[in-house]
């Protein structure tokens, strides 16, 4: 309850002492941040996604600047030679103001990546936004069969039929590409799970769907019932290495995710960045109380 309740206050102090939290979990404000915290990583065997940090942005004259802001992002990492690929967030780019203004600012960041053989991942966002998100992303899939994916979320009671749904976009020439993760945003219980081991059970029930059909994914977790779920299901299934990875949070359990490399399966780690780092960390906080104490002991402790 302690950890909780510091945890809702937390977001009204002090940026500075909220970047105490953040910054174990942003690589920093600027590109040049996210290049070194890449390269560091892609050293290690590990892939990265790149997110620039922003969301339900309150004017279009935002989105356009997002879009900038990503096209360059685009040209800088591939010049920098980073193994990565790019993770979007729609309302960045005004999807609840004008959602043909952001199809076309989207289309247009993924087709930058199409020209260099690369991809970009459509993140879900909150309930209001996923019918939305995954009509976006059936536009994109078609124009862009290779250079698209979309996020899904396990705790919404809806996941499974959307994974369905979608199966008709899926080939064996350019497959559909999940990342699979529980969810993070406050849902009311009538569309959401809310017990640990009931969005547990789901996020494995979606995932073995996922996988004996043949769907690439991201396997978006730092929960080791999960992980060694997974494990038991791609042995089942005997799913070949290129038709799934593990994902994390940069930041996140560092030993587990350099455990899962030492086994020989490939790791993507979410490597955010940006000025806007305040909404971020606040959600982080939201989904792991726990963290906290640990800002509290950081700003008071002086030994």
């Amino acid at each position: 309850m302690f950890n909780k309740f510091i945890a809702s206050i937390l977001p009204y102090f002090p940026k500075k002492f909220i970047w105490i939290f953040s910054r174990s979990y942003i690589s920093g404000e600027k590109i040049e941040d996210a290049m070194r915290v890449s390269k560091e990583l892609n050293s290690r065997n590990i892939k990265v996604t790149f997110d620039i940090l922003g969301e339900f942005i309150k004017d279009l004259d935002e989105a356009e600047t997002n879009k900038k802001e990503y096209l360059n992002l685009i040209d800088v990492a591939i010049a920098n030679g980073i193994d990565g690929n790019f993770s979007v967030k729609p309302t960045s780019f005004g999807l609840l103001i004008d959602k043909e203004v952001c199809y076309s600012h989207i289309r247009e960041i993924v087709a930058k990546a199409a020209s260099y053989k690369n991809f970009i991942r459509i993140d879900m966002e909150d309930s209001p936004c996923t019918t939305l998100e995954i009509e976006l992303f059936c536009r994109l899939k078609v124009e862009f069969p290779s250079n698209v994916g979309l996020v899904v979320q396990a705790y919404l009671k809806r996941t499974l039929d959307d994974i369905t749904g979608l199966s008709d976009l899926n080939s064996e020439a350019a497959p559909l590409s999940f990342r699979l993760c529980k969810g993070i945003y406050i849902e009311p219980e009538s569309i959401s799970y809310k017990k640990y081991e009931e969005i547990n059970q789901h996020y494995l029930e979606d995932l073995e769907y996922i996988l004996k059909n043949k769907i690439h994914v991201g396997i978006a977790t730092h929960d080791r019932p999960l992980i060694d779920g997974a494990y038991r299901l791609i042995e089942k299934y005997n799913v070949p290495k290129n038709m799934y990875e593990f994902q994390m949070l940069y930041g996140v359990t560092p030993r587990l995710r350099d455990e899962i490399v030492s086994k020989g399966h490939k790791m993507r780690v979410y490597v955010p960045y940006g000025e806007k780092w305040f909404g971020y960390s606040t959600r982080r906080l939201k989904e792991n109380p726990k963290m906290a104490s640990h800002i509290i002991k950081a700003i008071f402790y002086k030994g």
